[in-house]
C-alpha cells in the first residue's frame, strides 16, 4: 500500500464523511493498480452522494479501460443527468464529450 493511500485513509478515519478523500482515494487504487477497490470506492461514492459529479467521469474512464463500453456509456449518461440537474456546466462538458468520444469509437 502507497504512502499516500496510507495518509488518505489517516484522514478519512478522521473525518468519515469527506466525500473528496473518497474520491482520491478511488484515484490513487487505480493509479496504484488495484482497480477493484477503486471501483468499490466510485460506487460507493455515487450510491451514498450521487450529486458528486466528477466520480461519473472517471468512473466511466475506468469502465472504458476495462472494454466495458456499455457501462462506461451508462455512467456518463447518468453523470450528465446530474450535472445538467445541479447546473454544473463544466463537469456536463466534460461528461458530454466523453460520451460523444466513446460513441464516436463504437461507430468504428
Amino acid at each position: 500500500m502507497s504512502n499516500r493511500i496510507r495518509q488518505l485513509l489517516d484522514f478519512l478515519k478522521e473525518s468519515p464523511n469527506d466525500n473528496f478523500l473518497r474520491y482520491a482515494l478511488a484515484q490513487e487504487y487505480v493509479k496504484s493498480g488495484d482497480k477493484q477497490t477503486g471501483y468499490d470506492y466510485y460506487i460507493g461514492l455515487l450510491n451514498d452522494v450521487p450529486e458528486y459529479v466528477a466520480t461519473y467521469y472517471h468512473l466511466g474512464k475506468l469502465y472504458e479501460s476495462d472494454d466495458e463500453n456499455a457501462k462506461a456509456l451508462k455512467i456518463y449518461t447518468k453523470g450528465i443527468a446530474i450535472a445538467t440537474k445541479i447546473g454544473d456546466q463544466h463537469s456536463l462538458s466534460e461528461l458530454q464529450s466523453a460520451k460523444l468520444e466513446l460513441e464516436m469509437e463504437d461507430l468504428l
